[in-house]
């Protein structure tokens, strides 16, 4: 079952959110996936569906809804990368980590919930679920390729949760120093497990995006499924990106 919710926001209104349940072993733990800079489209909707058909229920909030609503735009086109870059730029984080701890609870309460619950994201995405596993109770969290995280390094003391993070080595959002500063402070952390993927660029996992790379995507995407099966108390079925 698909369909689109709404979920009341911490502070005032509220926000859309894409949920994909799976088709039988229900309750199940649940994923709330964090959007790249698109919204919450068609690859987002994917991962979902992926995640549900291995057995997860996915929920995917719309995270720009406090710039404009409903934002599902691709990376195809010059005018849509500057609208993404746009509404980036205008994403307030603190308020986003907020609406994510929101749409965790909301999932959290639903009756086929069986109350477990983690959070992965790619790109913005992959700097929320690294700040989730810091400020929130989720039961653990994967970032693909956070863009920005060797700023927020003072965060880290704070994760109690397993992360599992993946670091493309080419990232051009994420250049060798940052990645360096990442790696000297947070692999030793003892709830994190990194791996940097050789010789891709950002978005490596996004299939049909410039930088899609199979071998480093399904890699990091087998790695994924074993964590949050581990960690949700799910057996490991299916591929848990997209097709």
């Amino acid at each position: 079952m698909k369909n689109d919710v709404r979920i009341k926001a911490h502070d005032k209104g509220g926000f859309s959110a894409y949920v994909s349940y799976p088709a039988s072993e229900l309750p199940a733990p649940a994923v709330v996936v964090i959007q790249e800079i698109f919204g919450v489209n068609a690859v987002m909707r994917g991962i979902c569906d992926n995640l549900a058909q291995a057995g997860f229920i996915a929920v995917c909030p719309d995270l720009f809804w406090r710039q404009e609503p409903d934002i599902q735009i691709t990376d195809k086109s010059e005018a849509e990368w500057q609208k993404a870059f746009k509404l980036y730029q205008g994403f307030n984080v603190d308020l986003g980590i907020e609406d994510l701890k929101s749409t965790l609870a909301f999932i959290r309460t639903q009756k086929d919930c069986t109350g477990k619950a983690g959070a992965i994201g790619y790109c913005l995405g992959g700097k929320l679920a690294y700040l989730m596993a810091a400020r929130s109770d989720s039961d653990c969290n994967v970032s693909y390729y956070g863009v920005g995280i060797e700023e927020l390094l003072d965060e880290a003391p704070k994760i109690k949760k397993q992360l599992l993070m993946h670091i493309a080595e080419k990232d051009k959002f994420v250049p060798m120093a940052a990645q360096q500063k990442i790696l000297s402070s947070l692999n030793k952390h003892k709830n994190i497990e990194i791996h940097v993927y050789p010789g891709v660029d950002h978005a490596f996992a996004r299939e049909g995006g410039q930088h899609y790379d199979k071998e480093a995507a399904n890699q990091a995407n087998a790695r994924t499924a074993d964590f949050l099966a581990t960690h949700l108390a799910r057996a490991r079925k299916a591929h848990v990106g997209t097709r």
